[in-house]
């Protein structure tokens, strides 16, 4: 554990991460799957005093977050959360990450052992801009929450939060708690009918963000 809380990275900081960060209990231990260059463990360590550690594919991603102090290692989340023992940690969290996974049903079954929580975060495939891209050009859709074009995206197994639900259902996942973000970055609890995410939400929600345990 850290000895202090220190000042958050300055800046903007996403909403998505924001989410993320609200639910986490302080305090505790996090593995950050997928960090990327720290700003979501910046943020917990200094806001939450977490006991933070990263995991991350790209070199440049460790080294930028090494350079901030972070403890940073370099991995695969599909081959190498395998070796990391069963609650390990209280939080581990894939932002932005799942859909960039190979497998990424095995992904959910590893954070949730090694987690007694995960939190994920994702870009809906069944958001209205996407479904509306798709039907007027005939061509995988480019908007803000998926920025890269077919070619050179690091995504590969998008989902709508209707899909993602579904697996969680299969994988006997509790949802304790969801929230969808807006274009504009208005946040709202997800809300369910019969086990079920209403149209609207799988359609008017850009991004979603689950906190989850085992079931």
């Amino acid at each position: 554990m850290s000895a202090r809380p220190r000042p958050a990275r300055a800046g903007t900081i996403r909403t998505d991460l924001l989410l993320v960060a609200d639910m986490v209990a302080d305090d505790t231990r996090v593995l950050d799957v997928g960090c990327g260059d720290g700003a979501l463990l910046d943020l917990l360590i200094g806001r939450k005093n977490v006991d933070g550690r990263g995991i991350e594919l790209s070199q440049a991603g460790v080294n930028a977050c090494v350079a901030q102090g972070l403890s940073v290692v370099q991995g695969d989340a599909d081959t190498d959360l395998r070796h990391y023992p069963s609650e390990a940690f209280d939080y581990v969290i894939l932002s932005q990450t799942l859909q960039a996974t190979r497998r990424p049903r095995d992904v959910l079954e590893q954070m949730l052992r090694i987690g007694r929580h995960g939190i994920v975060s994702f870009p809906n495939f069944g958001y209205w801009r996407v479904r509306w891209a798709l039907l007027a050009t005939g061509r995988m859709p480019v908007t803000s929450g998926l920025p890269s074009r077919w070619y050179d995206t690091p995504n590969i197994h998008l989902c709508t939060i209707r899909d993602f639900l579904t697996l969680a259902g299969e994988l006997g996942i509790v949802i304790e708690r969801g929230i969808t973000v807006s274009r504009n970055g208005r946040a709202a609890p997800l809300s369910m009918s019969n086990g079920r995410p209403s149209a609207f939400a799988n359609l008017l929600g850009e991004q979603a963000v689950f906190l989850l345990k085992r079931g």
